[in-house]
């Protein structure tokens, strides 16, 4: 598939894609929230995807002056219908990934910019990058699945913080919050996130995605909900050939090499 908004690449088994408006932030048209999602359904055989942004954003928020049906300033269902239609899809797809996801981010990741850096399952930011709910300010509330992302990893009292008062969180203070994996120096940012997301996709990747499905549902089940999660994931874990070679590599006392298998 071409693109016209991102740009994907594919080094073995690692896939980046790059938001590619850096004229406007990266600024998320309904175009390119649905690239995203193509883009996820086209990983073939990747093991893990970073997503970062082209310039000197990640991503402002979506584009409030796009045309058709995601334009908000058009009508006043503009809104409701691009979250269902576009977005929400996007974000969904992000989170549900059977790979890891790293995000970079290298500027402002404001709105659903916001959203889709949380839904990496390790966020990387510049230092002088910046995390921002501002709906607030023109009488809108958070979207894209913020408050979910947001309340789940930060607590009711920041996110509540975040929302109601429209304040930037920059890196450093992102990281002391819990709320991404780690801030780093802008000039390392992609050197790092590179070599982590290298790291994951030569890792076990049914075992991954196996973690992520089970850490979902410490979030949202109860005690009994999550032991029978990990007992059926270790069972799937289990079966995968790259158990098989772990355990022989334990044995061995060698490093495994995994497959993805």
């Amino acid at each position: 598939m071409s693109y016209e908004t991102i740009i994907v690449e594919k080094d073995g088994p690692l896939t980046t894609i790059t938001l590619n408006r850096p004229d406007r932030l990266n600024a998320m048209p309904p175009q390119m929230a649905d690239e995203i999602g193509a883009a996820f359904y086209d990983l073939d055989d990747s093991r893990a995807v970073l997503i970062t942004g082209a310039g000197k954003g990640f991503c402002s928020g979506a584009d409030l002056a796009a045309r058709g049906e995601g334009s908000a300033l058009q009508n006043k269902g503009g809104s409701h219908r691009a979250l269902q239609n576009h977005y929400n899809p996007a974000i969904n797809q992000v989170l549900r990934a059977d790979v890891p996801v790293i995000c970079a981010v290298n500027g402002p990741a404001a709105g659903v910019g916001c959203s889709l850096a949380l839904a990496g399952d390790f966020v990387l930011a510049g230092k002088s990058a910046y995390f921002l709910q501002a709906f607030v300010n023109i009488g809108l509330v958070p979207d894209g699945g913020s408050t979910w992302l947001l309340s789940r990893a930060i607590g009711r009292a920041r996110a509540t913080r975040m929302m109601m008062l429209g304040e930037k969180i920059g890196a450093e203070q992102a990281e002391d919050w819990g709320l991404i994996y780690k801030a780093v120096d802008d000039d390392a940012l992609l050197a790092e996130a590179k070599a982590l997301a290298q790291k994951l996709a030569n890792g076990p990747t049914v075992a991954y995605a196996t973690m992520k499905r089970n850490i979902s549902t410490a979030l949202d089940g109860d005690l009994t909900q999550v032991l029978l999660a990990e007992a059926e994931g270790q069972r799937t874990a289990g079966a995968s050939k790259d158990a098989t070679e772990g355990g022989m590599a334990f044995l061995q006392k060698r490093k495994p090499e995994f497959k993805g298998e």
